[in-house]
């Protein structure tokens, strides 16, 4: 497969990489969305793959837009979400990581992402990743900021493991934003089943969110994870979001 690699990779018909939802909102709390989009700059050529495959959860995470946009409308809160497939680059690995663009995922080829020039990568770099991170850093720099949480979404099964828990809460060193919110979402909702750092455990090999933001600016943060079972009909996205998002606003109450 011949990829254009001349500069710049997105062109005038292409998405910009960085969306951000109510802009001017001093809310407390600020959303990140790494996995929210699925685009394929065009001068890529859809990565040489089948379109049901990267509208899969191999290409993004299934829902996870959605419920955060929900989100950010009910607490009138800041959300920067992700326009690119995770594909093209992952938002969410630091951009040296091997599955930061990766040559197959979940078993899925990615032919477009074989044998790639340094010029090729430092191009998704540059005018994907960079531009993303650096917009949560600017609104967490934010006089207000006192929380950051990245909404994401999981596959029920991996391989031939099940995955029982409805919802995750990912963290390391800061504990307390995802314990006090695992808490007050099993309140409501007790007949959850709720992950404390499932469906995997966060490093600073593969992950970016924590370590680099979470950890960097000093608040209270979680990842959240909910798996994409719950979240594929505008019904369970919007219990979701509201679910989440009155876990939020209680937080803010009591710490």
């Amino acid at each position: 497969m011949t990829l254009d690699t001349t500069r710049p990779l997105l062109g005038a018909d292409d998405p910009a990489p960085v969306t951000v939802l109510n802009p001017d909102s001093n809310h407390p709390v600020l959303l990140v969305c790494e996995h929210a989009g699925r685009a394929v700059p065009q001068a890529l050529n859809g990565l040489g793959m089948k379109a049901d495959d990267r509208d899969s959860h191999v290409g993004w995470d299934i829902g996870a837009e959605a419920v955060t946009r929900l989100m950010a409308e009910t607490l009138n809160a800041p959300a920067v979400l992700q326009s690119y497939s995770r594909l093209v680059i992952d938002c969410n690995r630091p951009p040296e990581a091997p599955d930061a663009i990766p040559e197959s995922n979940h078993g899925v080829s990615v032919p477009g992402n074989r044998a790639l020039d340094n010029a090729a990568r430092v191009a998704r770099v540059r005018e994907i990743f960079e531009p993303f991170q650096e917009k949560v850093a600017e609104y967490l720099r934010q006089p207000s900021r006192r929380m950051v949480l990245a909404i994401h979404s999981f596959t029920p099964t991996l391989g031939k493991t099940s995955r029982p828990w409805e919802i995750g809460f990912l963290f390391r060193h800061e504990t307390h934003a995802s314990t006090h919110l695992a808490r007050l979402v099993q309140e409501a909702r007790p007949e959850l089943t709720i992950g404390m750092n499932e469906p995997y455990q966060i490093d600073d090999e593969s992950d970016w969110f924590v370590p680099q933001h979470g950890e960097a600016s000093g608040l209270p943060h979680s990842l959240i994870e909910i798996r994409n079972d719950q979240i594929r009909d505008s019904q369970g996205r919007a219990a979701w979001a509201e679910t989440l998002s009155t876990a939020i606003n209680r937080y803010l109450k009591e710490v």
